[in-house]
C-alpha cells in the first residue's frame, strides 16, 4: 500500500463516512477466527479501525498495521487496546501470528500483480502453523464487461465532501481519482487530490499459490452471511499445522 494514500483529509472523510464496509463484515470475521481466540491477530490495513474495534471486544492481540501515519494517528485514538505499528507492504517484514486479517481489498492497492503476489507469499509466511488468513480482494470481474466507467459518486457529510472518478483501461487495474473538500476552523474550504491506482487480481490463481507456501484457502463471494461487492472476493485459508517457513527469519 502506496505511503502517499489516505493523507490527513481523506483519511478523516473515510473515517466519519466509510466505516460501514468493515463493520458490516466483522461478525462473519470474528467468527471465521474463533478457533484463535485470544490469539495475535495481524490486521493488515487497519484504516481508522473499524473493524480493529471488532477484533479487540472479540479478545484477540490485534497488531493494526497501516501505510498510512494519518490512518495510524486516528486508529490509536479510535481502539486504544490495539498495538498500533507502521508497516508498508510489500517490503516490510509481517510479524508472526495466529491470523491474518484484512478488509476493504487492502494488498489490491499495491503497484502490480507482482507485489500482490509477493504481500500473499509475505501472509503465508507470517501465519504461525494452524493460523488462519482472512482477507478480501480486489478481482478481475470488478471491470470486466462493465460500461458504466468512467463513474463519478459524491457525497457530503458534516465539514466534509468528496467526489470521486473510477475508470479502467485494462482489465487488472482500476484508478480512483479523488477530490476532497474539508471546512477549515474560519469557515473557508481546503481541498486535497488523491489518485489510487488498484491491481485487479485473477482471484481464482490465489488457493494454488497459497498452497505452495502451506496454507489451503479458498476463495469466496461472502466473509459469512453479508455478500461481498460484485468484483470483490474473500479469501480464506489455514495454514497446514506441519508447515514452517524456511525462508522466514524470525
Amino acid at each position: 500500500m502506496t505511503v502517499s494514500y489516505y493523507r490527513d483529509d481523506l483519511a478523516l472523510i473515510h473515517h466519519q463516512g466509510y466505516g460501514a464496509y468493515a463493520s458490516e463484515h466483522a461478525p462473519g470475521i470474528v467468527a471465521l477466527l474463533e478457533p484463535v481466540r485470544g490469539g495475535t491477530v495481524l490486521e493488515l490495513g487497519c484504516g481508522s479501525g473499524a473493524l480493529t474495534r471488532h477484533l479487540v471486544n472479540a479478545g484477540h492481540h490485534v497488531i493494526a498495521t497501516d501505510a498510512s501515519p494519518a490512518f495510524l494517528t486516528l486508529v490509536a485514538r479510535e481502539v486504544p487496546g490495539a498495538d498500533v505499528r507502521p508497516l508498508t507492504l510489500p517490503g516490510d517484514l509481517m510479524p508472526p501470528a495466529d491470523a491474518v486479517v484484512s478488509t476493504g481489498h487492502v494488498l489490491s492497492y499495491l503497484d502490480d500483480e507482482r507485489a500482490v503476489t509477493a504481500a500473499l507469499v509475505a501472509c503465508a509466511g507470517a501465519l504461525r502453523p494452524g493460523g488462519l488468513l482472512v482477507i478480501d480482494l480486489a478481482d478481475r470481474s470488478w471491470v470486466a464487461g462493465r460500461t458504466d466507467l468512467p463513474a463519478t459518486t459524491a457525497r457530503m457529510g458534516d465539514g466534509w465532501a468528496i467526489i470521486s472518478q473510477t475508470s479502467s483501461d485494462e482489465p487488472s487495474s482500476l484508478t480512483r481519482t479523488i477530490a476532497t473538500f474539508v471546512r477549515n476552523p474560519d469557515g473557508s474550504w481546503r481541498r486535497n487530490d488523491e489518485v489510487h491506482h488498484n491491481t485487479l487480481l485473477d482471484t481464482s490463481m490465489v488457493p494454488a499459490l497459497l498452497a505452495a507456501h502451506g496454507v489451503d484457502a479458498a476463495v469466496r463471494d461472502t466473509f459469512g452471511t453479508v455478500p461481498l461487492p460484485a468484483g470483490v472476493v474473500a479469501v480464506v485459508g489455514r495454514k497446514r499445522p506441519e508447515v514452517t517457513d524456511p525462508d522466514r527469519v524470525s
